[in-house]
């Protein structure tokens, strides 16, 4: 039996490699009516491949599902730990009666349109000296400063990038608290100069505006030190160029200024101020 099944298996190899239009006919026939008849001989075969991809899929959901409980759950202890130094906080600024700076108010406006220019980065937005708007004053997007003001009609305003070839932004460099200024290129990453010691600024410090010149309030996150391949250090901008939807624009509110020593010392009523007399004791 053994001997009568290699011989037919060794005169099937030899007709399957025969080359004649007749044996090539008769092979198509064999196969054309041998082949379907014998589908359901490959049904196991099939469904346990389907099998095994489903029970890979599953496997893959349930991991990934791991993975987002436990970042639901680390999401959670923060937001909890934010909670509390939110309550600390306020009742911090409360039992010291802290008078916040008026300049952390702002004004929200949608972007309207880009210059599309190569040479000048800026946007428009949609409010203007209606809403109070001012040239020179700051604009975020929440994450990081963008830009300043630098037109401003009655209902629509530019804003100047920092990525534009005319902005100058004086900054601070934490933790070494170096001075520096972020001066735009149109590039993507401006870059750092008048730096007053370069080894002191490493790769990953933060820059903050430095609130120099009354230009912009001070620290107001820009991005983080990079080096770039020649060796000089550029800024990694926190704001997303790319999705400039809303902007704030914060109110640089003016302040009292001060010219002599004497008027730190203030009078106690409007009589003593117009009489130069001294109030009575008691």
């Amino acid at each position: 039996m053994v001997g009568a099944l290699v011989f037919v298996l060794f005169a099937i190899f030899l007709f399957w490699r025969i080359d004649s239009p007749r044996a090539e006919y008769l092979r198509a026939r064999i196969i054309d009516n041998t082949l379907p008849r014998f589908d359901w001989i490959m049904v196991p075969v099939t469904k346990s491949a389907e099998m095994i991809q489903n029970f890979q899929s599953y496997t893959r959901l349930y991991e990934q599902n791991q993975e987002l409980r436990r970042e639901l759950q680390e999401q959670k202890r923060w937001k909890e730990a934010a909670r509390q130094l939110e309550q600390q906080n306020a009742k911090l600024l409360d039992l010291n009666n802290v008078r916040l700076d008026p300049k952390l108010s702002y004004v929200t406006g949608i972007v309207l349109a880009d210059s599309g220019s190569p040479f000048r980065q800026s946007v428009l937005l949609n409010i203007g000296a209606r809403d109070g708007l001012v040239d020179g004053w700051a604009a975020t997007d929440g994450l990081g400063l963008v830009g300043r003001i630098s037109g401003v009609g009655n209902e629509t305003a530019r804003v100047i990038l920092l990525t534009d070839s005319n902005s100058r932004i004086p900054v601070t460099i934490q933790p070494s608290g170096e001075h520096a200024i972020v001066v735009g290129d149109n590039s993507a990453r401006p870059p750092l100069d008048f730096i007053e010691t370069d080894e002191l600024v490493r790769p990953g410090d933060r820059v903050v505006s430095s609130g120099d010149g009354a230009v912009f309030p001070a620290d107001i996150l820009l991005g983080h030190v990079a080096q770039d391949p020649s060796g000089r250090l550029r800024v990694i901008l926190a704001a997303d160029y790319e999705r400039l939807d809303l902007l704030r624009v914060l109110r640089a509110l003016p302040r009292d200024n001060i010219v002599g020593a004497g008027e730190l010392v203030l009078p106690d009523s409007e009589n003593t101020t117009t009489t130069g007399e001294e109030p009575a004791d008691g």
